[in-house]
Parts: C-alpha cells; sequence; structure tokens
C-alpha cells in the first residue's frame, strides 16, 4: 500500500466495530442521504494527517496536489449529489466518493460509522484484502474505504468544479430540492417522450439518484404503469408522481434507507423502508389499495412491480 507521509511519520491500524444496517446492492438517493447524515456526525472539524492507497484506479491523483490540497486539511462539510458523497475540504479542494456495489466507509475512533457491503470488512481489524484508501486524521483516527470488487472510486475535485456545469454537468436535478416543482420534472421527462416513464426515472441525466425501488414505488402510488410513454403523461399524472416521489423519497430516509442483502450501515439502526413498500418485491401478494395481486414484469430491462389493475398501461 502506498503511503504519503506527514513528518516521516506512517500510521498504525487496528480497531472493531459493529455490523448494523442494511441498505440496497447499488445505494439510492435515500441510502447515499443516511450515509452522508452519519459521516457529517464524525468528520467536520477532523483533519488530515496521511493517506494510504492500495489500488491507484479507486482513488488516483497527483503527488503534489494531494500534499498541497489533501495532507493536512481540515473537513468542513459532508455533502451529497445524487449517488455520490462529496466531503468538504477548507482548501478549496473536495473528496467525491461513488460506493457503487461493494463500497465500505468506516471510520473508526471515539465515535464510530460504517456503511456499506456487509463482509467480514465492516466488522473485522482493519486493513484488510478489500481495503483500498485508508484517511488517519491528525487525532489518530481513521477513514477506511473498502470495496472487493474495486468499482466504488474516491476523487480530489477543486470545489468550483462541484457545480452543475462542472463534475455534476450530467446529473439531472435533485428531486428534494425545494425548489423543484411538478413543472420542473414535467420539463425533465419531456426530454425523452418516447421513452417508457420507468425508463426515464432511471435516468440520472434527467433526474438524479433515483432508483429501482423508488421508481417502483412512486409509480405504483401515482397509478402509473410503468411502461407508459410520457408523452401519454397528463398533467395532473405528472403532478401525482412529483407529490409521491418526494414524498416517498422522505419517508425512505426518514427509515433510514432500505433493507436488503447486500448493503449494511454500522451505527445502530437498520434501514426500514423496505417493510413500508407497498408494491417492490411484492409479487404474488395481494396490492394494498385494490386486492389485486402485485405481478414483476421487466421494462427498461429491470425487474418492476406493478398492479395490473391500479395500473393500467396507456397507448
Amino acid at each position: 500500500m502506498h503511503q504519503v507521509p506527514v513528518s516521516g511519520k506512517l500510521f498504525s491500524w487496528y480497531t472493531q466495530t459493529k455490523l448494523i444496517q442494511l441498505i440496497p446492492s447499488m445505494p439510492e438517493l435515500p441510502e447515499v442521504e443516511t450515509v452522508k447524515r452519519g459521516l457529517l456526525g464524525v468528520l467536520p472539524g477532523r483533519i488530515i494527517a496521511t493517506v494510504s492507497v492500495d489500488t491507484p484506479k479507486v482513488f488516483h491523483y497527483p503527488t503534489e496536489a494531494t500534499r498541497k490540497y489533501l495532507i493536512g486539511a481540515k473537513i468542513i462539510g459532508v455533502e451529497r449529489r445524487a449517488k455520490q458523497l462529496i466531503i468538504g475540504l477548507d482548501t478549496g479542494y473536495s473528496l467525491v466518493i461513488h460506493l457503487k456495489m461493494t463500497g465500505q466507509l468506516v471510520y473508526r475512533g471515539s465515535e464510530r460509522f460504517g456503511a456499506g457491503h456487509p463482509s467480514a470488512s465492516l466488522v473485522g481489524n482493519l486493513p484488510d484484502r478489500s481495503t483500498r484508501v485508508i484517511v488517519v486524521f491528525k487525532d489518530k483516527t481513521k477513514l477506511f474505504f473498502n470495496d472487493q470488487r474495486k468499482f466504488g472510486w474516491i476523487k480530489l475535485v477543486d470545489s468550483n468544479l462541484l457545480t452543475d456545469k462542472g463534475l455534476f454537468e450530467k446529473l439531472g436535478p435533485e428531486p428534494l430540492e425545494s425548489s423543484f416543482t411538478s413543472e420542473d420534472l414535467r420539463h425533465c421527462l419531456l426530454r425523452r417522450p418516447k421513452s417508457t416513464i420507468k425508463a426515464v426515472l432511471l435516468d440520472q441525466s434527467i433526474i438524479a439518484g433515483v432508483g429501482n425501488i423508488y421508481a417502483d414505488e412512486s409509480l405504483w402510488a401515482a397509478r402509473i404503469h410503468p411502461a407508459t410513454k410520457v408523452a401519454l403523461l397528463s398533467a395532473y399524472k405528472i403532478k401525482s408522481l412529483h407529490r409521491e416521489l418526494r414524498n416517498i423519497l422522505l419517508i425512505a430516509i426518514e427509515k433510514g434507507g432500505s433493507t436488503d442483502r447486500n448493503y449494511v450501515d454500522a451505527l445502530g439502526r437498520k434501514g426500514s423502508y423496505l417493510s413500508f413498500a407497498r408494491v417492490f418485491r411484492r409479487e404474488g401478494q395481494p396490492c394494498l389499495r385494490c386486492n389485486n395481486k402485485i405481478v414483476k414484469i421487466r421494462v427498461a430491462g429491470r425487474g418492476t412491480h406493478i398492479c395490473p389493475h391500479c395500473q393500467k398501461l396507456l397507448s
């Protein structure tokens, strides 16, 4: 593992944690928001002393930039954009992180927080074979980035580039922004009028952060068949979808995200949205609105859950 020393000192590794919270295999907006809130409780104010990198493709950076903008930097905040985390630094740079499918972030100190794939890495001794990046702070606490498959990544980016005209230029608007109206949603959707509504909801360049679970849930709530072409949706239906999508995302955040076998958060609270899900993974069970059976179909290449009685396909 490549070491970036400060004053010639290299860090040591130790500590333990607990396996606690589950979130889906590819985290969506509510899951990443939950991780962001956990990191906000432990990272701000900490000063980076050293960084150690095992896999350059996971975190590739120029040595000079690292020494100038990363080493010695103080963390001033943690934000989320779509499914990505942004750790702001007082040097004018930021660490942008995407966990992907098997990524983990584990903070160990007097306070502890961990999020990610539920392998032994989350609860065992670190570093281990999955550890890709280790950040050690001046107070000797540590942040580990683990990733078995090496799909996740960290980037050191000039904070001035973290705008809709920079790194996130291709991302659509945040659906939970207070300024995001039903009219805004309509304009976004109509960029792809001939596509199915589910395909458009999953397109991160149209709406940021929405994935399979919350697309199914919001479409069921709005009584819209996922295979309906966008151009066929009335203004009333789009207004209903706007309301239901926002409500469901807020409920999911309140519940700490979804519970599944692939992602884990180690703070002490299980994500519980799926226990409240009204359509996702309920195939064969009665619709909670009309009592007809929920079925599973494929739309936009994804497994999709619908009530065929409540969600009529428009043509």
